[in-house]
């Protein structure tokens, strides 16, 4: 059987949530290979002080099935990392699938991706979607052709299960949420603004409206003024 080969772009300061939730999931499905990329070997560290270490430089990948970008703070460097963002573009051209976690979406945006397209991303910076020509959908995983959107951090947990039926089938997708014991019953009902009390709300809502409006100036200061980007 020719091996399914999923490549997770890391960088610094992602979120490791946003990475190694799917990649438990994909990592399980029969004849899927995956590849953690960067830059270089060297390890990489998240926002949470755990290091990752790539298998595989950008130069060393090999031809894709599957590209996933994670969030995280450091995405607002990233956004001016061309040799990443290039690399993306070029690899999503042949992917089957092209595809993100919260807002690893903005780095496919850099790269043209969004354009025309249904997305999602963390709640917290959905109203940015549009500087990047795409139309947010409220939806935990939104596909738009062979682009695939999960929104903040856990969702990509629900997303790699999407994927992972899309590959091999519904029943092995089950089998692998039933190995992962992946049955939420969270001990509180605030995982999302809708849903969250007003004293979660009135904790959250200030430092996420901060670190929004850091990553407007950001994709705004793109090169071109975001016009190319915009629909």
């Amino acid at each position: 059987m020719t091996a399914f080969h999923i490549g997770f772009v890391i960088f610094p300061d992602m979120t490791q949530l946003d990475f190694t939730g799917p990649l438990q999931v994909l990592a399980l499905v029969p004849g899927v290979k995956t590849h953690i990329l960067a830059k270089s070997r060297a390890a990489v560290p998240t926002d949470c002080g755990l290091a990752m270490m790539p298998t595989l430089s950008f130069e060393e990948c090999p031809p894709l099935d599957m590209i996933c970008v994670p969030g995280g703070s450091g995405v607002r460097d990233l956004l001016d990392d061309a040799v990443t963002v290039d690399f993306v573009r070029r690899r999503s051209a042949t992917a089957r699938f092209v595809t993100s976690v919260c807002t690893g979406a903005f780095v496919l945006g850099a790269a043209g991706l969004l354009k025309g397209r249904k997305a999602t991303t963390h709640w917290a910076y959905t109203e940015l979607l549009p500087l990047f020509g795409a139309t947010h959908e409220k939806q935990r995983v939104v596909r738009d052709g062979p682009v695939i959107t999960a929104g903040g951090v856990t969702s990509g947990i629900d997303f790699g299960l999407q994927i992972a039926a899309e590959i091999a089938g519904a029943d092995t997708a089950e089998a692998i949420q039933l190995v992962l014991e992946y049955d939420p019953a969270p001990p509180f009902e605030s995982g999302h603004p809708d849903k969250a009390s007003e004293a979660a709300r009135c904790l959250t809502l200030p430092r996420m409206e901060k670190s929004r409006a850091s990553m407007k100036m950001r994709i705004e200061a793109l090169p071109g003024g975001n016009n190319e980007m915009r629909a």
